[in-house]
């Protein structure tokens, strides 16, 4: 039996239509890993719900093959669980899973908290402060509306995001955004931002932001931990 040789242009081409294969399933894979969190997080995926994998299938418009792809990291992140003979089961907010999320968001931001004394400026912190007290200063002589809860829950995130960010370490941005998952399911479960833990949660922050600023480590960590503990109480006491 004759065996047919690729010529080399032959050889290089075979390989090139492999690797924009295995690169465009990497990126439909990442691509349906997005719109789970985004329906997770915009409520249309619920904790605790049980979902058939045609379900899933049907709510990512993904095919069921890349849908098995896309489970073990779900599972693995803590997302969900495939349960034998039961289906899928989205994972939910309890006491274990409030505890588990924030012991470790409190490591690692206290981790970042630290890196940031000696290498966040003080004019990125600056810039942090005036976005906290213009949302405190507002709420407190316009009142509370809608938009203004929105603009503070965004600023809010994005400030955990700014430490995070501000170290430049992958691994641990990495980790902090899968748990970052988890908590954003806890809080829109429990304690979304509302307008009576907006100024609070806000002080908080500009504890934080204050220590920074004196490059007080002490004080910095103390207040990073007093937040994440205020944060995890009202999770837990909702």
């Amino acid at each position: 039996m004759s065996t047919k040789v690729l010529t080399a242009p032959a050889r290089r081409t075979v390989r090139r239509q492999r690797s924009t294969a295995g690169a465009d399933n990497t990126l439909n894979r990442q691509t349906a890993y997005q719109r789970f969190q985004r329906l997770l997080l915009a409520g249309q995926i619920q904790p605790g719900q049980n979902l058939s994998q045609r379900d899933l299938v049907s709510k990512l418009g993904i095919s069921l093959g890349a849908l098995r792809e896309l489970l073990p990291r779900l599972e693995a992140e803590s997302l969900l669980a495939v349960l034998p003979q039961r289906g899928i089961q989205i994972t939910t907010v309890d006491l274990r899973m409030i505890r588990e999320s924030y012991q470790m968001r409190l490591a690692y931001e206290r981790e970042a908290t630290i890196y940031a004394i000696e290498h966040v400026s003080d004019a990125a912190l600056q810039q942090q402060r005036a976005l906290h007290a213009s949302i405190l200063e507002r709420a407190s002589t316009g009142g509370i509306s809608g938009a203004l809860l929105d603009e503070a829950q965004k600023i809010d995130s994005d400030f955990h995001d700014f430490l995070i960010g501000a170290t430049g370490n992958e691994v641990l941005i990495q980790a902090y955004s899968i748990n970052a998952i988890r908590v954003r399911m806890i809080q829109l479960d429990r304690i979304r931002l509302n307008p009576v833990v907006l100024a609070p949660a806000l002080a908080d922050h500009l504890e934080i932001i204050d220590a920074l600023l004196k490059r007080d480590r002490a004080k910095a960590e103390l207040a990073m931990e007093t937040h994440i503990h205020n944060a995890r109480l009202r999770a837990v006491t909702f």
